[in-house]
């Protein structure tokens, strides 16, 4: 199921549910840290195929809209992985589900 993230009412991207709810624990960490930050997604080659880029700040407008009602296992190997991406210098980009670690239901963010 897709779910979108969506930037100050006018970007948004849609990605499938489960990686959504693993974006929103490490973008919510960060920003709860007052940690700004780069969010950088490609775009579908419909739209250009180009990259999209936002600032990630305390004051952004997001909205995580989920399209289905049950909230998602979370892995914390995954959590993990979003997070160093988005403490690197490029910041944060969406990053394929490791396979080999243990999924956690409602795991709490470790980002």
């Amino acid at each position: 199921m897709m779910g979108k993230f969506i930037y100050d009412g006018t970007v948004s991207l849609e990605v499938e549910d489960r990686a959504l709810a693993h974006l929103q624990a490490v973008i919510s960490t960060k920003l709860r840290r007052s940690e700004p930050m780069f969010f950088t997604w490609r775009e579908d080659a419909s739209v250009g195929d180009g990259r999209t880029s936002v600032w990630l700040h305390p004051g952004a407008s997001l909205v995580f809209r989920f399209y289905g009602s049950r909230r998602p296992a979370l892995n914390p190997a995954w959590i993990d992985a979003l997070a160093f991406a988005a403490n690197s210098p490029s910041g944060l980009r969406v990053l394929s589900e490791p396979q080999d670690a243990p999924v956690a239901a409602d795991a709490p963010a470790t980002a």
